[in-house]
């Protein structure tokens, strides 16, 4: 391999997490102290947002190494949790002892009791969750009420929330107002500039022993193009543009194997809505075609899934980059029918009726309050997200719309290279690709069939983990063999599919990751996207 061809003594752009690799730039420092500043000065909760590999979590391990014997700290890494598990978590974190069957009210108590016992102490509780934008409404809810015990001058608890850009939208959502106000530290980590990634390769080149000189001025400068400087996809384009030198035998790196390398990497990389400048409100359908090719590999393990071939992709990309010649208020003018038919105006209820008959079943009044935690045979959950999130399930959602200065709901119904079809009280309106980014709050809800209904952990057995196998083994397309027990083979490939995913990686099957397997696994749902060439 490359690290003794180029004479290092270890790997230097290896993505597992080492201590010795901590690379903390001007705006890692700069977050550190923000968040410090938010964390003491009487406040109880603090939030560091990024997006994926930017480096939240080195911040947040930053932080936690450096705290002196006056506070005790705990991190939650996959807080995937219902309510009762949050505290559940929290209590094991802090090795504070609970009952097999304490309830909400219990485990409060027994964190007060312990955030008590601290602070007679002068003792400081600090709790850290990372990936933060996964905790759903209540749970985040429930974490504000445990920061509710206070002194004169202070909470007793501190928080900080480590999360994608995601976590800044949830918090607007009226229901977390009271959370959001809580809040008194806040620092959005941005990705490293042209300088800045050349001193971080150079750092991780000389900590490995090697030679600083390897990526020159313009390899950085192209490097850092492709990335958009985001630590993660550095070190996955520095890593592959030596493995391609060493399989080729060149002596040093050259510009041209440097962009191959980035075009690689980057071909599998889906890019952020959150770095690229737009005019209008909500452009992320810019991204789409970019999300059909970073989402390939996950797709191929699905069977029967119509996606966008590269020819429509082609097709694609003029409609999404073109701006609209006139504002949409003008374009749905021109077409009073559609825009009469939108404004009938569907309640949530109603829409959420029609997404039922999609899969087929009749709603009650109960499944429309799209409750998360029902004894519906249906899930509902209800997100704010990017097209990105809609594609990757390929099932109609229902879609909050904005005309007129008024809120409308609709069923996204079909979705093709050219169109897409909205489903609004048993009537079908299809309308030009390029409308969609216009209208659409980013707001959506969706639905999807479980087999689970508690956390999955090795040493458990049953029917639950037999349902986890076989949804495993069908996702990487291998033969189901029957194993109703979770051991040390079923955790790795939890892990596997985990890190698959991006998730944080500890071989327990939580919410996420059950959803996440729910949701590639629907074999009876409807379909979103429409293949042209079959229609």
């Amino acid at each position: 391999m490359y690290k003794e061809y180029f004479g290092f003594s270890e790997w230097p752009f290896s993505i597992v997490p080492n201590s010795r690799y901590l690379y903390l730039s001007q705006r890692h420092q700069e977050a550190i102290a923000y968040l410090k500043s938010g964390l003491t000065s009487g406040g109880g909760m603090a939030m560091l947002t990024g997006e994926v590999g930017t480096g939240k979590t080195t911040v947040a391990k930053s932080m936690l190494s450096n705290l002196d014997s006056a506070t005790k700290a705990g991190l939650i890494l996959n807080p995937t949790f219902s309510s009762i598990e949050l505290l559940q978590a929290v209590c094991d974190e802090y090795a504070i002892e609970y009952s097999a069957n304490a309830s909400l009210k219990d485990l409060s108590q027994a964190i007060h009791h312990y955030l008590l016992a601290n602070h007679a102490q002068g003792v400081q509780t600090l709790l850290v969750i990372d990936e933060a934008q996964h905790l759903a409404p209540d749970v985040l809810e429930q974490l504000r009420l445990i920061t509710n015990l206070e002194t004169e001058s202070q909470k007793l608890l501190k928080v900080l929330l480590v999360g994608q850009p995601e976590l800044q939208q949830k918090l607007q959502w009226p229901q977390l107002r009271q959370l959001a106000q809580r809040i008194t530290g806040r620092y959005h980590l941005l990705p490293l500039d042209a300088d800045e990634t050349d001193a971080y390769i150079r750092f991780r080149l000389a900590t490995a022993g090697g030679s600083v000189t390897l990526f020159s001025k313009k390899m950085v400068s192209v490097i850092a193009r492709y990335t958009q400087g985001i630590p993660r996809l550095i070190n996955l384009v520095c890593d592959e543009s030596l493995k391609m030198a060493h399989h080729a035998g060149m002596p040093a790196l050259t510009v041209n194997l440097v962009t191959q390398a980035c075009e690689s990497v980057m071909a599998y990389q889906m890019p952020s809505t959150h770095l690229q400048p737009s005019k209008s409100v909500n452009h992320s359908w810019k991204y789409a075609a970019a999300l059909a090719i970073g989402c390939s590999i996950a797709y191929a393990a699905l069977p029967n899934i119509e996606r966008f071939t590269q020819q429509q992709l082609a097709q694609v990309l003029p409609i999404i980059d073109s701006e609209p010649q006139v504002e949409i208020v003008e374009q749905i003018a021109l077409a009073s029918e559609a825009k009469a038919t939108i404004n009938q105006g569907l309640t949530v209820e109603g829409a959420l009726r029609d997404l039922y008959q999609t899969w087929g079943y009749r709603a009650s009044m109960f499944d429309t309050l799209c409750l998360e935690d029902s004894d519906s045979v249906m899930n509902c959950r209800m997100a704010l997200g990017t097209i990105k999130d809609v594609i990757d399930m390929n099932m109609p959602v229902v879609l909050t719309l904005r005309l007129d200065g008024q809120t409308r709901f609709a069923v996204l119904n079909q979705l093709t290279t050219e169109s897409f079809v909205l489903l609004i009280d048993d009537k079908e309106l299809t309308l030009p690709l390029d409308w969609l980014g216009q209208l659409w709050t980013g707001e959506y809800r969706y639905l999807w069939m479980s087999q689970f209904d508690e956390t999955l952990r090795q040493g458990m057995q049953g029917e639950s983990i037999e349902a986890l196998n076989s949804k495993l083994a069908a996702v990487f397309g291998e033969q189901v063999e029957s194993k109703r027990v979770f051991d040390d083979s079923l955790k790795r490939r939890v892990e596997a599919f985990q890190r698959w995913q991006g998730m944080a990686v500890d071989g327990i099957a939580g919410k996420q990751t059950l959803t996440r397997l729910d949701l590639m696994t629907q074999a009876q749902a409807p379909t979103l996207i429409v293949d042209q060439e079959v229609m």
